[in-house]
């Protein structure tokens, strides 16, 4: 009687609040009567500046207001719904997944990528109707048309891309699966490429300092992707996919419900090149050749009556690459002076676990607990130059969420505890170590429902490497006007910088490594420490009566410490702990407009300024385009009632100018000037979409046939000490074409 009693007491205010407005349930509608809480759906009065976002459980408030009678309710790969609602009530409404609807094979492209007006972060969403405006075979390849992603290449030998983000490179970035840390350490440079895109059901990603529930690590943003779930994907999915420049890969989803509660799938990944296209002559391949085999296993249990939902993974990978030169043999040339070539193999193993737990007698409060374990290894080398590394990792979080008084003050709190050992070897010399953390976290929201919502937070963490530190949070929302939003956040991050395992490039050099000071923690230096603070602008409008939006980002990081990565010697790569000032500041300005029906414009243009103390004085970041201009068109036929529809797409990337490491001490014959060319490349895709069961798409890149001149520096002798293939600032191949095709039953 007494627990009894506390829990009337404890819900009393939400009582009496909840008379006075809309509260219920968004939930996940499936065959079999089967249902899971979405989190995250937009609920909305429409023609209004009043709305709010559901909680993990799927449960919301939203205030009644007379004046308004159709509630919208929105979520990114679901069919949107409208509701008359003309009396304050309780809500239990069910979202039909778009991939479940006969009349429906894409959304509206203006859904394909979702701001958020009522979130506090600063947040874009891409759901899988953008992702197959390209062939986006994976994750790194999944940012082509979205332009709060910068894509270039790391270095003219394995054909990486490199993502970056408010002019900072991935490092700074955390990269999540499913909110559990991914790409990370040992995985930095080669991680995004091992998650293939028909996996990925959404990514989020949030510019700023994230939430420390996340964890400590995030400094210009997240990237959270999450993986197409069992119970709502295709009983069977098939992809294949082929380049005119021998690559070759083949997807392939298996789904199964073995009961009402439980699902499983199983997910096969292949890629295959073979072919050696050198197109500019210089002896070395523009793209490496490789294989990789990727398997995953994924089950999903849900049992909403009960309150419980939970995910199990595991995953096995193995990813072979060889590049150099043409005419090397690995057989015959490996470690010789034969021929220069290399070969990166790596094996990983990845599991996860989730559990979620929402009290049915407290819908707005719930406890979740995720687990993961990965064992990454590499066995590499670049000419004579030897790079192997070991990281096994481990990461546990628990969390308990739950309100303050009514549901318009919520918290998060729990701890989390990590551990990495990595075994590295560099040539002969032995950098292993261990990493362990633990820490707590506390976030608190607060929504007027109105006008202002915030999220503060704050978590301690203590790491045997790094010390005892305290990592604060802040994300304010404001809606000034109708369809306007303003955004604010500060926050600080911090990391421990793996300097090998993220500037892999360098060892396709005959720059000598050195590390200046050794007095810090890892490698001899010291923790990254660095704030970020930015500001953000949101405006919807409609014009020629087709639905746009204006916003205007603008950012600073501003590091306390920098682990500064020097190339300003052509002989060598310093790295050292920052002496002095060091900053990048971004600004992006983006229109999207629906210009005509069916035909949606995307546009940005973004300006970084990226400055830093080096030895040698104050200096831009190198091979980094200040000035970018973005455009994407695309273009959807009426849907016909066989399901067949045309999907037209093209981009636009213009960069300008790059500032080039300094290569003056080179003899003049491999010397470059201080600015590379700008340059235009543009990409374009066609699909046709005959039923709800096939569609095929054809494709090019780098239409512009753009391609840079000399990216192997000393190409004619590289055991030379003169080449150099880190110098990239634009692509090493040039137009390519590729053709597909997609199976869903």
């Amino acid at each position: 009687m007494r627990n009894f009693l506390i829990v009337i007491l404890f819900s009393l205010p939400f009582l009496v609040f909840s008379q006075r407005n809309i509260e219920g349930v968004i939930l996940e509608s499936n065959p079999g009567n089967k249902s899971l809480g979405l989190s995250g759906a937009n609920v909305y009065w429409l023609n209004s500046q009043i709305g709010t976002i559901s909680r993990e459980d799927g449960s919301f408030v939203i205030p009644f207001k007379p004046e308004y009678d159709q509630l919208v309710i929105s979520y990114v790969g679901f069919q949107s719904d409208t509701l008359a609602v003309t009396t304050p009530q309780k809500l239990r409404h069910w979202l039909k997944p778009s991939n479940a609807l006969e009349e429906v094979v894409v959304q509206k492209k203006r859904d394909a990528l979702q701001k958020s007006y009522f979130s506090p972060q600063n947040v874009v969403t891409i759901n899988s109707a953008e992702l197959l405006k390209a062939a986006c075979c994976n994750l790194s390849e999944s940012f082509e048309t979205n332009p709060s992603i910068d894509v270039n290449f790391s270095d003219a030998l394995t054909g990486t891309k490199q993502i970056q983000m408010l002019g900072l490179t991935s490092p700074y970035l955390l990269i999540t699966q499913e909110n559990i840390p991914m790409v990370r350490g040992a995985s930095q440079v080669y991680g995004l490429s091992f998650t293939p895109g028909t996996w990925v059901e959404s990514i989020q990603i949030t510019k700023g300092a994230g939430s420390v529930v996340n964890g400590y690590e995030s400094i210009s943003g997240q990237i959270n992707a999450e993986l197409v779930k069992p119970l709502t994907d295709k009983r069977l999915f098939v992809n294949g996919y082929a380049n005119m420049n021998g690559r070759l890969e083949l997807n392939t989803h298996l789904n199964h419900a073995i009961s009402d509660k439980w699902s499983t799938g199983l997910y096969l990944h292949g890629n295959y090149r073979n072919a050696k296209e050198d197109e500019n002559r210089d002896g070395f391949l523009d793209a490496p050749l490789g294989n990789q085999i990727n398997i995953l296993n994924r089950w999903q249990y849900q049992n909403p009556e009960k309150g419980w939902v939970s995910f199990f993974n595991l995953r096995f990978l193995n990813d072979e690459k060889q590049a150099g030169e043409t005419n090397f043999n690995p057989n015959t040339d490996k470690f010789t002076s034969n021929s220069w070539g290399s070969e990166i193999d790596t094996r990983r193993f990845d599991s996860s676990l989730k559990v979620g737990y929402v009290f049915p007698e407290l819908p707005f409060q719930s406890v979740g607990i995720q687990s993961a374990y990965s064992l990454h290894m590499q066995d590499s080398y670049f000419g004579f130059n030897r790079y192997n590394i070991d990281h096994e990792s481990s990461y546990t979080s628990l969390l308990f969420s739950s309100i303050i008084g009514d549901t318009r003050s919520k918290f998060k709190t729990g701890f989390s505890f990590a551990y990495d050992s990595y075994t590295e070897m560099v040539n002969t010399l032995d950098f292993s170590r261990e990493d362990k953390s633990l820490g707590a976290f506390f976030e608190y929201s607060y929504d007027d429902l109105k006008k202002v919502s915030l999220t503060a937070g704050i978590r301690v963490d203590s790491h045997n490497n790094l010390g005892n530190f305290v990592t604060p949070r802040l994300h304010v929302r404001y809606l000034p006007w109708e369809r306007g939003s303003i955004k604010g956040s500060i926050g600080r991050g911090r990391r421990a910088a793996n300097i090998f395992a993220e500037n892999q490039q360098m060892f396709g050099s005959a720059r000598e490594i050195e590390i200046l000071g050794q007095e810090g923690s890892v490698y001899g230096l010291d923790a990254e420490d660095a704030w970020n603070y930015g500001i953000g602008f949101l405006q919807g409008f409609t014009l020629f009566q087709r639905p746009g939006s204006f916003a205007l980002d603008y950012y600073i990081t501003d590091f306390r410490n920098q682990v500064v990565v020097d190339w300003e010697n052509p002989q060598a790569i310093l790295f050292y702990n920052l002496d002095g000032k060091s900053a990048a500041r971004s600004l992006q300005l983006e229109v999207n407009h629906e210009v005509l029906k069916n035909v949606e414009l995307r546009t940005a243009y973004k300006f970084y300024d990226v400055e830093t103390d080096y030895v040698s004085g104050s200096l831009q970041k190198p091979l980094q385009a200040q000035h970018r201009f973005f455009a994407n068109i695309g273009y959807v036929t009426k849907l016909k009632e066989n399901g067949s529809q045309w999907r037209l797409d093209y981009t636009l990337h213009v960069l300008g100018k790059q500032r080039l490491p300094n290569t003056n001490s080179n003899p003049v014959a491999y010397q470059l000037g201080e600015y590379s060319p700008s340059y235009s490349l543009m990409n374009a895709q066609m699909t046709k979409v005959f039923s709800d069961s096939f569609e095929i798409y054809i494709g090019g890149e780098n239409l512009t046939d753009y391609v840079q001149d000399r990216p192997v520096l000393g190409a004619e002798d590289p055991f030379g000490v003169n080449f150099d293939t880190t110098i990239i600032y634009g692509p090493t191949m040039g137009r390519m074409f590729y053709a597909g095709f997609r199976y869903k039953l």
